[in-house]
């Protein structure tokens, strides 16, 4: 009698195992639309496989972190569909055994052998040499075989889907090269993108409006892409994503006309995602530890536009509505920086050469001049 209830009650946890696994996948994989449900397996990956990387990112050198911390994304959505496959193929060893299904290989047989007979189910090996000789146990295999194919489908098409979303969001962020400096700053995309009646300005913010739209979409339904790294080291989503809200507050705050009402469009879109990012992660936000922009930063940042001859208005009440504004997005930055441990940009470019000004040798010849002269060329 004790055996049957055992037998019972891994038949059913192996139902709910399976069940549990299906769905999970179907609401990462499959449903286009973030999941707020607290308790997920996914999530809980995740989450568990995070802390360990990043407690050991924390303790290497800056090369040696990027570098490891860019290994995660891609191994950690791996080391989940291979999750997802053991799970299954336990599970229906656990079924198989809890439902006493006789083999052709032994009378009584063990759970290592409900388990390879799994194992070359779910993958669809076909040996042969373990089989069923019940209606019930050959009614599973059917299923599981089914099963195989059907996950095996959904890994193929799911990987295009994620780097397809990975390689337009990458796209963008290395055109803000020559727009914003490497890393990217407000100080640096207003001043090398800003015309007199805000043409330019506008429709560069535009752009980022429409990349803010898909950023938040692809990441809200691919959570595991915010894990992904840039390309360089001093790049990053989130970097990309700051420096176009600095902007935007800076605009709004400072500015009038055609470029202020493009920036509240671009700041709307913008700050909507980085928040339900920090939602999609729970972490709440955070205050910094010092002001990114404290006054003189503020004025110099002023005085630069108005010898561009660009109309920009000053005093406390301008530099107060861009607190303001400030306020409304850099705590959630903050808490997206520091758990991705994706550095936050300055509001000032560091006196430094862009990324595409240097090369593997060094610095390219003639790359300050020719920057120079594409800034100059900007504003005529």
């Amino acid at each position: 009698m004790e055996i049957l209830t055992l037998r019972t009650l891994a038949a059913i946890a192996a139902i709910a195992v399976i069940v549990a696994v299906l769905w999970d996948a179907f609401e990462t994989i499959v449903l286009p639309r973030r999941v707020m449900r607290r308790y997920r397996f996914a999530r809980a990956f995740f989450k568990a496989t995070w802390m360990p990387w990043s407690w050991v990112a924390r303790r290497l050198s800056a090369k040696r972190r990027e570098r490891w911390l860019s290994f995660y994304g891609p191994l950690s959505l791996i080391a989940l569909l291979a999750t997802w496959a053991t799970a299954i193929m336990f599970a229906y060893a656990l079924l198989h055994f809890g439902l006493h299904d006789r083999v052709s290989t032994a009378y009584n047989p063990g759970f290592s052998t409900y388990l390879y007979l799994s194992g070359t189910t779910l993958f669809t090996l076909g040996l042969g040499d373990v089989v069923p000789t019940e209606a019930s146990g050959r009614a599973l295999v059917v299923l599981e075989a089914g099963m195989g194919f059907g996950f095996l489908a959904l890994v193929i098409g799911y990987f295009p889907v994620v780097y397809q979303a990975f390689s337009r969001r990458e796209a963008q962020i290395t055109l803000l090269d020559a727009r914003a400096g490497s890393p990217p700053t407000a100080t640096e995309l207003l001043r090398r993108n800003m015309d007199q009646d805000g043409t330019e300005i506008s429709d560069v913010l535009r752009e980022w409006e429409r990349w803010a739209a898909e950023l938040m979409e692809s990441h809200l339904s691919y959570p595991v892409l915010c894990y992904f790294r840039s390309q360089h080291d001093n790049e990053s989503w989130l970097s990309a994503l700051t420096a176009i809200l600095d902007s935007c507050a800076f605009v709004i705050g400072s500015m009038e006309g055609r470029a202020r009402r493009q920036a509240e469009l671009t700041f709307a879109m913008a700050r909507h995602a980085v928040v339900d990012l920090a939602q999609t992660f729970s972490t709440p936000p955070r205050s910094l530890a010092e002001d990114r922009l404290p006054t003189p930063e503020f004025k110099r940042l002023s005085n630069t536009l108005c010898s561009m001859s660009i109309a920009v208005k000053k005093g406390t009440e301008v530099e107060q509505r861009v607190r303001e504004l400030r306020e409304m997005y850099e705590p959630y930055v903050t808490a997206l920086s520091e758990l991705l441990q994706m550095p936050m940009p300055a509001w000032r470019r560091e006196d430094r050469p862009d990324n595409w000004q240097t090369s593997a040798w060094g610095k390219i010849s003639g790359g300050s001049a020719l920057a120079e002269d594409l800034r100059q060329d900007e504003h005529l």
